[in-house]
């Protein structure tokens, strides 16, 4: 048996699991001060705090860290990486502290990590990163010069889902082709062809809009707008990325609340609650054709997928493409757990970070 601490650093707490193998056997939202938060220029510059904190928390539980076989942490915005469990090198580290790809908490987690595994000669790993990138060259070309479609997704929860499905019914993920739709406050909907990530939408900058971005925009409009003199360039991130999609329209995020309006007869709420369901189809639809058509299974997971009502919706429009699964909610600490688990018994290399998919 192999014991396993899982840590998810989210932007006021770090989230921590403890697993026995596949059996969770704890698992807790670990909150910190966010005025002590605030004092931080940079997240890594936190590690000592969360550090401290997770301590003292599993302490509290009758726990240490010399009690783990091995530590797996949430990946921070890397450069492009493939898919898999990854070694903490000082390549990594020093990418996360210079925020090369952009700051989240997540960054902070490698760190945590490396300081367990130093001080108590543990090994340490981080899995799927936010910028897990096996996108084909053709999917990159956006249509101007200069900019290129980018692959930043839900990956450590896309790879799970697929994991799942595969050993549900019986057979490797690498022999299916997926289209999964990751349903949350951000929507991200990938082309999976025989286990890569071939082509990735995300409601970040493009695809179907979510509870509170903005998705993509016709272009023109978008122009105008940000040269209109209302916003700085500040204000139109935070407008299109965090108070965009169903927030703009409904003013809330909370997407059972907007589903309750439309059935309570909110005929507003319930517009817009289909728009956003007839885009993710759409989306789904799209990524049929990068497959060319060869879909195995649709899977839909993520907190909107509790929904039986959206995810009835999306079936109506997508179900003659391929068998439609539900997978409703985020499993990123066991996802972590597994694929360290995968590494233990064999069935997973370790990558090192670098090569050539760093510049």
């Amino acid at each position: 048996m192999s014991r396993i601490l899982a840590i998810n650093p989210g932007s006021t707490s770090t989230k921590i699991s403890v697993f026995e193998d596949h059996r969770e056997i704890l698992t807790e939202n670990v909150l910190h001060d966010y005025e002590e938060l605030k004092a931080f220029n940079k997240v890594i510059e936190q590690e000592e705090l969360r550090y401290k904190a997770i301590k003292e928390a599993l302490f509290k539980r009758g726990l240490n860290f010399s009690d783990f076989d091995v530590i797996a942490a949430r990946g921070g915005i890397l450069r492009p990486v493939r898919a898999g469990v990854y070694a903490i090198n000082e390549l990594m580290l020093s990418d996360l502290k210079n925020a090369v790809a952009g700051e989240h908490a997540s960054n902070v987690a490698a760190f945590i990590a490396k300081r367990i595994s130093e001080n108590f000669d543990i090994p340490a790993y981080v899995i799927d990163p936010v910028s897990v990138d096996e996108m084909e060259e053709v999917a990159r070309i956006s249509g101007l010069a200069g900019i290129e479609r980018k692959s930043l997704s839900h990956a450590l929860n896309i790879r799970r889902v697929i994991f799942s499905t595969a050993e549900k019914y019986g057979f490797s993920f690498k022999e299916k082709n997926f289209i999964v739709a990751h349903l949350g406050g951000g929507i991200s909907i990938a082309a999976v062809n025989k286990g890569r990530m071939v082509d990735v939408d995300s409601a970040n900058c493009e695809g179907p809009f979510s509870p509170e971005r903005a998705g993509g925009l016709p272009i023109l409009e978008l122009v105008e707008l940000c040269y209109s003199g209302k916003y700085t360039k500040e204000e139109m991130i935070k407008k299109l990325i965090h108070e965009g999609g169903i927030y703009s329209y409904l003013e809330t995020k909370d997407v059972k609340e907007v589903e309750e309006r439309a059935k309570s007869g909110d005929n507003r709420a319930r517009l817009i609650l289909d728009a956003m369901i007839y885009q993710i189809a759409k989306t789904i639809g799209e990524m049929a054709t990068v497959l060319k058509g060869e879909v195995d299974y649709i899977i839909l997971t993520g907190g909107i997928a509790k929904s039986e009502y959206i995810c009835e919706k999306i079936k109506e429009r997508v179900g003659f493409i391929a068998k439609v699964e539900r997978v409703p909610g985020e499993e990123e600490m066991l996802a972590l757990a597994e694929a360290a688990l995968r590494v233990i018994n064999g069935k997973e290399k370790v990558q090192e970070y670098g090569g050539d998919y760093v510049d």
